[in-house]
């Protein structure tokens, strides 16, 4: 047996910044070679950041990431820091045609590992994800090498991300190579409860392929995903060894004992189990085996459900204002819970001081609505304004005579509209205050309340809204959201005594609708087996159906459920197909 300490580089990219990504990529290897780490793990397409979307298609984006991935290799060597080898993940492009009207020359989702100042060896992603948020058959092709260097007697082989969750491929072929250790750049979007079906995987693709496995995984926000972090290490038999924390940027480092390796070095065809060949590619960097004092593996406590999905809602915030370059947000706050609670994420993603709410109260707004939107402010201390809308909505209608829903509408447009100006006047990202119940069924305003820049709770049921909102206030005395916004009954005010139940059923039933409809795809006669009320199905799939021209006009928003509104479900506006 050898010894080899590695590092995972549980880090936060930035999408096309590849000077910061590289100047990242230099820092946090002097701080694995300062843990005396002897090889490090970066995530996957660290330098261009991920998900970069079309921006792949543009051939100008590739050379620059070429070129950046040489410049870094040179600078680690110039910097001292060429002896310990790196992983790190990029875009490369193809030397040939992989399908049918493919180009020469087509994007790769690669890795290369960097040792004394080069780039020694590259390999690129065999299983290309098509389904939920991934597109990358649009972009990529299948890369067919899998690289085995031996590093201090080590036979250590490198797969990316859809590697591990697809069968056969690289993982299976790092097993007939007889790998010792098996390091998975991953960029892997967050859902919740998600890190219980990661680590199951993990165990279950190392005792496949028969070594340790090291799992390094993408942090933070870009546009509506979240990535998790999560990295972890387990041993030949599955068991856990290491596991970095969630949300957070990390370096975990981990000592592991570990077989030396036998190969001699060439180029190996290998059946990849899949009706594909991979060649294996094996070089020799190191052949002394290393013993030394290891260091007691670190494992973070996981964080327990609502904890979890609150910590990405915080950090998609967090880091879209940020990486936008935003220096506030604004927000209408009602006194209701849907705002209460995306005031207190944004508070909690970028601090109080740069979160702006404005109390538009109107004629039918209630007293205890205002006063409740009041005491948010004072226990977290928001920049607070207070701008009556009755006499704006007066002069819209003296001007044209509206009546119904159009005059109730008129009224959300308004506060959009007055929102919208303030964003204009000094610079905030306007953030919406819909949860997933409402934008299911159309429950919203085009042009009013769905009026922003992006949508913190998007993504969140309503039933989730109430219960993120007690459980973010046993998180700190005082609690920062007032006990009568979660407890009263939900209304729009938009009309004298409204309530939601006046147009929607209870939000405990139709969650439940809406998660067998919207998540798991099932139509009518499914939901109906599925024991829902069959009247109260015909509805609700009506209301869902219709509002889909009001969903693609709605900001972005961190996803957290296996199915957001988004990248995930993607229906036709056009379209005359009704269940049953």
């Amino acid at each position: 047996m050898a010894q080899l300490r590695i590092a995972l580089a549980q880090t936060n990219p930035v999408v096309g910044d590849l000077d910061g990504n590289a100047a990242k990529l230099v820092d946090w290897t002097r701080r694995a070679a300062e843990s005396g780490a002897h090889l490090v793990v970066f995530t996957e397409m660290f330098l261009t950041g991920y998900p970069v979307e079309d921006l792949v298609l543009r051939a100008s984006f590739v050379e620059a990431s070429l070129a950046a991935l040489e410049d870094v290799a040179a600078r680690l060597a110039a910097e001292g820091l060429g002896e310990i080898p790196v992983v790190t993940g990029y875009v490369d492009r193809a030397q040939r045609a992989f399908r049918v009207g493919q180009p020469k020359g087509a994007p790769l989702d690669a890795a290369a590992l960097l040792y004394q100042g080069r780039v020694v060896v590259r390999t690129a992603k065999h299983h290309l994800p098509n389904y939920g948020v991934f597109d990358e058959y649009r972009y990529f092709v299948r890369g067919d090498r899998l690289p085995v260097f031996r590093l201090h007697g080590v036979d250590v082989a490198v797969a990316i991300c859809e590697d591990l969750w697809q069968e056969g491929g690289p993982v299976s072929v790092a097993g007939q190579a007889g790998a010792g250790l098996l390091v998975v750049p991953n960029a892997s979007p967050y859902e919740k409860e998600k890190d219980d079906v990661r680590l199951a995987l993990c165990a279950r693709r190392a005792r496949e392929a028969g070594c340790a496995l090291a799992y390094a995984n993408q942090v933070g926000g870009q546009d509506e995903l979240v990535f998790d972090g999560d990295s972890l290490v387990v041993s030949a038999d599955g068991e856990l060894i290491a596991r970095a924390g969630q949300f957070t940027e990390e370096l975990l480092i981990t000592d592991l004992d570990l077989p030396v390796g036998t190969g001699e070095p060439g180029e190996f065809p290998m059946d990849a189990g899949d009706g594909t060949t991979i060649t294996v590619e094996r070089l020799v960097l190191s052949t002394e085996p290393l013993a030394y004092p290891a260091l007691p593996p670190v494992v973070a406590e996981r964080l327990d459900d609502l904890a979890e999905v609150y910590q990405a809602l915080v950090l998609g915030v967090r880091d879209y204002v940020t990486k936008n370059g935003f220096r506030s947000v604004i927000l209408g706050l009602s006194g209701g819970i849907d705002s209460a609670l995306t005031a207190t994420i944004a508070a909690d993603a970028i601090g109080a001081g740069r979160v702006h709410v404005v109390l538009m109260p109107s004629r039918y707004s209630s007293d205890h609505s205002v006063l409740d939107a009041e005491e948010l402010v004072r226990r977290q201390g928001l920049n607070a304004q207070v701008v009556p809308i009755a006499d704006l909505v007066s002069a819209f209608e003296k001007e044209i005579e509206l009546t119904g829903l159009a005059a109730e509408n008129l009224q959300a447009r308004v506060r959009g509209l007055t929102l919208m100006a303030l964003s204009n006047q000094h610079g905030h990202l306007v953030l919406t205050t819909g949860n997933k119940s409402e934008l299911a069924t159309g429950y919203s305003t085009l042009y009013g309340d769905s009026a922003g820049g992006f949508a913190p709770i998007k993504d969140v049921p309503k039933s989730m809204v109430w219960a993120l909102s007690r459980w973010r206030n046993t998180q700190s005395t005082p609690p920062p959201i007032p006990e009568n916004s979660i407890t009263k009954e939900p209304s729009a005010e938009l009309r004298p005594d409204q309530r939601d139940t006046d147009s929607l059923p209870p939000y405990e039933v139709l969650d439940r609708i809406l998660d067998d409809y919207v998540e798991r795809d099932l139509g009518r006669a499914g939901l109906i087996a599925a024991g829902h009320d069959p009247e109260l199905v015909t509805r609700v799939i009506r209301l869902v159906d219709l509002a889909e021209y009001k969903r693609r006009q709605y900001p972005p928003g961190p996803k957290i459920t296996p199915k957001n509104f988004g990248r995930d479900r993607r229906l036709p506006i056009t379209n005359r197909w009704r269940e049953g």
